[in-house]
């Protein structure tokens, strides 16, 4: 493993990524009366908790992106290692579009096995070549897993979807 260092060009393409995702991701979070609408359960967070662990999560996933970046010498693993961040966004911001723009928290429910997957992968890559930064990645994996059980009890709270948008 070569010697860590910052490229300032690396920090900018990790940081412009995170952003381009989490931007995407809240143009998609539309909280109207549909999604006010909607029961939850008691245990579910206050929504102004979400902006602040997402903006956490989004800066661990920026860290772990550079550390993999330097740490992953062999250039097929790095470029798979790129390509798996790039899933991750878009199925990042695929759940928000199933959830708040299609309105079908049961779609949403259906592709987090895939977005939890489009995490792990880029994880235990880290864990091969980058050592414990694969902890940076934990909190989101976390998230993303109690984000599931809620998104879960929304759909059976208020099922069935799919009525007339």
């Amino acid at each position: 493993m070569k010697a860590f260092f910052v490229s300032w060009g690396a920090v900018l393409v990790a940081a412009f990524g995170v952003t381009v995702m989490a931007g995407a991701g809240m143009s998609m979070t539309v909280l109207d009366s549909w999604y006010y609408g909607l029961k939850k359960p008691s245990w579910q967070p206050p929504d102004w908790l979400f902006g602040p662990a997402w903006t956490l999560i989004f800066i661990g996933e920026a860290t772990a992106a550079l550390i993999g970046w330097h740490a992953i010498t062999n250039a097929l693993v790095s470029t798979l290692f790129i390509i798996l961040l790039f899933i991750n966004g878009a199925l990042n911001i695929l759940w928000s579009y199933f959830f708040f723009k299609m309105r079908r928290p049961d779609f949403a429910r259906a592709e987090v096995p895939f977005l939890w997957l489009s995490i792990a992968a880029p994880m235990l890559l880290l864990a091969i070549y980058a050592g414990k930064s694969w902890l940076y990645l934990l909190p989101y994996l976390l998230w993303v897993s109690f984000a599931a059980i809620l998104n879960d009890a929304i759909v059976r709270l208020n099922a069935p979807f799919g009525e007339a948008l």
